[in-house]
């Protein structure tokens, strides 16, 4: 439990919570019994959803379990004092923490490197470390707007319609990843984790200048400018679909000249 706040931080922080909450319960993401396992990147958004599972587990009535992971490379190590302010954050909290180093890019890459196989060797990690720890779900601090800016990355750098499920189930149902902050806006997450004082980590990715999503946040930054709802009505799209206005084949069928590529 975050202690010492000021009455206006702690209707903020239970505004906060309400509204992680909004999302979990909308999507069914935890149930009674359930273990998560946090994803732990060390910047604000997974701290402040860390605060907000924690903060619930207080006052709803449902029971589960919480333990947290933090995948840190090797090649972009944090420093000890950084590693030591979020120690001592997870243990205010009570939830578990455990650290694991690894190589950002193994010997299976074969020198290869981009976003997609970052994350996808940070996601191979956090399947394993559930397994460990025997959690049925993977928390991860993706917000409202990772979501938007993730279906319009993929309309414009895959040409498909995909985008970030607030619940995914992997490996038959062994395990599930949720993202309980979906209906949250980045601008919230980041004014508690100011306000609270969260102990955020700088961001070291090696790709952070110049990546793609990067650039998708410039673009809904600027849409917003025009129409304050775009980003939230970016998210809702996928729930919105009007089939009559969509072609009914499948990908193959699509017009010469029109097959994505890479």
């Amino acid at each position: 439990m975050i202690t010492g706040l000021s009455a206006a931080d702690r209707r903020l922080l239970e505004r906060f919570c309400r509204h992680v909450g909004r999302g979990i319960n909308r999507f069914d993401m935890i149930g009674p019994g359930d273990k998560v396992l946090i994803a732990v990147s060390g910047g604000k958004d997974s701290l402040a959803m860390s605060v907000a599972l924690a903060e619930r587990r207080r006052w709803v009535p449902v029971a589960y379990e919480l333990e947290a992971v933090q995948v840190e490379w090797r090649e972009y190590p944090m420093t000890d004092g950084e590693k030591a302010a979020i120690d001592d954050l997870y243990r205010q909290l009570g939830i578990p923490l455990r650290r694991v180093a690894a190589h950002i890019a193994p010997p299976s890459f074969r020198k290869k490197f981009s976003c997609y196989l970052c994350a996808r060797n940070r996601k191979r990690i956090l399947f394993d470390e559930a397994a460990r720890a025997g959690a049925g779900k993977i928390a991860l601090g993706h917000h409202m707007d990772d979501v938007a800016s993730t279906t319009l990355l993929n309309l414009l750098f895959h040409g498909e319609f995909a985008t970030m499920m607030p619940v995914q189930s992997f490996f038959h149902g062994a395990v599930s990843v949720i993202r309980p902050m979906c209906e949250v806006r980045e601008s919230e997450v980041a004014r508690v984790a100011r306000r609270l004082g969260l102990p955020s980590a700088p961001h070291r990715c090696p790709n952070a200048e110049g990546n793609q999503r990067g650039l998708m946040k410039e673009l809904l930054r600027q849409a917003s400018r025009v129409n304050r709802h775009a980003v939230s009505n970016l998210y809702g799209a996928p729930w919105k679909i009007k089939h009559e206005y969509l072609p009914s084949g499948t990908a193959e069928a699509a017009p010469k000249g029109l097959q994505p590529s890479a």
